[in-house]
């Protein structure tokens, strides 16, 4: 038997489809915090005492709740237990038994020093059996939930007086991406473009040097990372995009330490919270959606860009052992740089981003689409 893992996610939806999953889940959600005394593994699952309460004539009782893990939640579960997340990963696969054995055993060692754990779950939907565990996480986390996050950023949006258009949207069991794009606010970038062709159309981007402004917003509602804001420039010609990393506005979901029990957020609490990020968002628009900003960015891009490379495959392999691509990665950016014809170290930007479109995985795509600049800036110095 394999114990099987949980996952919701959807790649380059709308922001109708987005908000449409978070509002299914929204009241499904339940966070706990646990003492390790309260929690066991059992058949691959987490059963958690006191997690769930009934009324009975006796009046209302606590009872224990089942939950199946995602990924996000086992990961959580070996770090927070110190057990190998690999070993843990070989034993649901190949001897379930294991695991209920290794979590366990080294809950039963945690309870030596009176810990407790965040576990946010979801409660089942009609067609469900059990609940979902979707975090395993200290419990001085602090929550800030994907559909408030988007809320209340799309409220600073409007906020910021710019005109907007949401792009595209991804969501996973580590985050929520939301891109938008501001069409009226562009600039050209001749220097950049004027060798590329794009690998999806053939389409040249001396013909269509255009460049947008624009952001990704991102949030992960189970410890994989911060509220961020980070600025995007969006390549007309083939819908590369550009982050740039090092003006990224982020807010840490790092709180107090939470008593024992089932958490029920103030409205205070939560009000203070999203008003701040209403007035980050806002400001970090004006920020990034400005030409200025957008033309001192291009210009500092462009400068690295021209750099000519000489051994295309000998670069690539370079720049992707530094940046720790998988083989097959670095295959598909060769491939792509190829197919882009612009033998510069902006080429080698473009092929990096352009792959990034292509991938199923909306984590990885993120996660190589931000480090296309810094891809750029190696291959320029070789």
């Amino acid at each position: 038997m394999t114990i099987s893992l949980a996952r919701t996610s959807t790649r380059n939806a709308s922001l109708r489809e987005i908000v449409g999953i978070l509002k299914d889940q929204h009241p499904r959600k339940t966070d706990v915090i646990a003492p390790v005394q309260s929690i066991r593994a059992e058949g691959g699952r987490l059963i958690i005492d006191g997690a769930e309460h009934e009324i009975t004539p006796d009046g209302v009782t606590s009872k224990a709740a089942e939950y199946k893990l995602t990924d996000v939640c086992e990961s959580g579960v070996a770090e927070k237990l110190g057990i190998p997340v690999g070993y843990l990963r070989k034993t649901r696969h190949e001897a379930p038994e294991l695991w209920d054995a290794n979590v366990n055993g080294w809950l039963t060692h945690e309870s030596r020093e009176a810990k407790s754990y965040m576990i946010r779950t979801l409660r089942p939907s009609q067609d469900e059996d059990t609940g979902t565990a979707r975090a395993f996480l200290s419990n001085g986390y602090r929550i800030i939930d994907n559909l408030d996050i988007l809320t209340a950023a799309l409220t600073g949006v409007s906020d910021a007086g710019v005109r907007v258009r949401l792009d595209s949207c991804d969501l996973t069991d580590r985050k929520m991406y939301v891109r938008v794009v501001a069409d009226e606010v562009r600039a050209y970038a001749p220097e950049l473009l004027r060798n590329y062709r794009s690998p999806f159309t053939e389409a040249r981007g001396a013909d269509n040097p255009t460049v947008f402004a624009g952001f990704e917003i991102s949030n992960s509602e189970t410890g994989c990372g911060a509220f961020t804001i980070v600025p995007r420039l969006v390549v007309q010609v083939c819908d590369n995009g550009m982050t740039i990393t090092k003006d990224a506005m982020k807010s840490v979901h790092i709180g107090g330490r939470q008593q024992d029990g089932v958490i029920r957020w103030s409205d205070n609490t939560q009000a203070r919270t999203l008003d701040l990020v209403t007035s980050q968002t806002a400001d970090a628009v004006r920020t990034f959606l400005d030409h200025d900003y957008v033309n001192q960015q291009l210009r500092d891009i462009q400068e690295k860009a021209g750099a000519r490379i000489k051994d295309p495959e000998k670069t690539i392999t370079t720049v992707s052992q530094r940046l720790r691509f998988t083989e097959e990665r670095r295959a598909d950016i060769f491939a792509h740089f190829i197919q882009g014809a612009d033998l510069s170290a902006g080429g080698v930007l473009h092929a990096v981003t352009s792959v990034a479109q292509t991938l199923p995985d909306a984590d990885e795509a993120h996660e190589l689409e931000s480090l296309g600049i810094r891809a750029m800036e190696l291959a320029a110095s070789l």
